[in-house]
């Protein structure tokens, strides 16, 4: 009987073990489920801050940009301040999409200046947008014709490398948002590759207005760059120093690190 009784604890004592280890074994499992449920990222608290002041960066330089795009002042173009009469002398600037001609007053211009204007004295003004984008028609600027190919590739490169910018912007909203660090890799390109055609943007613009002064020479004109020009080229270094610093961001480990060495604490 007593023998009987102790093979039944026995069997019971190892039935409660094998029951046990089971109930461990799903709770790992439903651990391990639970593991895999969670959002998982990749970006930490420092990381993100970093990502949000380059992308504050990249913000001012898509501003500066939308600012000098849609601006005419890309270039002025100023007749010989007595080339009519005594009285009054006319000058021009315009931009990608649209042109001015101003009369201004000679006797508000500056004494010690041989062309018309700035652009800044008070006068009057004719402003009309280009027609290269819809019938075709080149522009006529005091009897100098515009280069039709040349100032669509300009203002179609433009274009494209503000649609890069709002690309590389969207991008680096889903790493935010998403937690996901990979969004930073196609965001460097757009602001790197936009910075640089706005570059290209710019000279091919310089081109067109060579090709426009070299179009007529019966009335000389003086002309320079004026400040949305300068804009621009300010916003697309910017736009490039954040595209070069999200690349930075992105990469796996920290490339200062790489390039300094290490001092170990025995050495000091």
């Amino acid at each position: 009987m007593w023998a009987n009784y102790i093979m039944q604890q026995e069997e019971d004592g190892r039935m409660g073990v094998a029951a046990g280890g089971a109930s461990g074994a799903g709770g790992v499992r439903s651990g391990g489920g639970g593991g895999k449920r969670r959002p998982s990222t990749n970006i930490s608290d420092s990381l993100e801050g970093k990502i949000k002041l380059a992308f504050f960066v990249a913000a001012v330089g898509v501003t500066l940009t939308v600012l000098g795009m849609g601006t005419e002042f890309w270039v002025e173009l100023a007749q010989p301040k007595h080339l009519g009469n005594n009285h009054t002398c006319e000058m021009a600037h315009y931009g990608l999409w649209k042109g001015c001609v101003r009369t201004l007053w000679v006797s508000d211009v500056d004494p010690e200046r041989e062309s018309c204007g700035p652009s800044e004295l008070p006068g009057e003004s004719n402003c009309t947008y280009f027609k290269f984008y819809t019938s075709g028609e080149n522009a006529v600027i005091f009897h100098k014709t515009t280069d039709k190919s040349l100032s669509v590739a300009s203002g179609m490169l433009a274009l494209i490398s503000l649609s890069l910018m709002v690309m590389g912007a969207i991008c680096i909203i889903m790493a935010l948002s998403k937690g996901v660090i990979f969004f930073l890799k196609p965001a460097s390109f757009c602001f790197i590759v936009s910075g640089f055609m706005v570059f290209l943007t710019i000279i091919i613009f310089h081109q067109s207005v060579l090709a426009l002064l070299a179009s007529d020479h019966t009335i000389p004109l003086h002309h320079e760059l004026a400040w949305s020009i300068n804009c621009v080229g300010c916003a697309a270094a910017i736009v490039i120093v954040a595209g070069i610093i999200f690349l930075l961001l992105a990469l796996p480990y920290n490339p200062l690190e790489k390039c300094l060495p290490h001092h170990s604490s025995s050495d000091t």
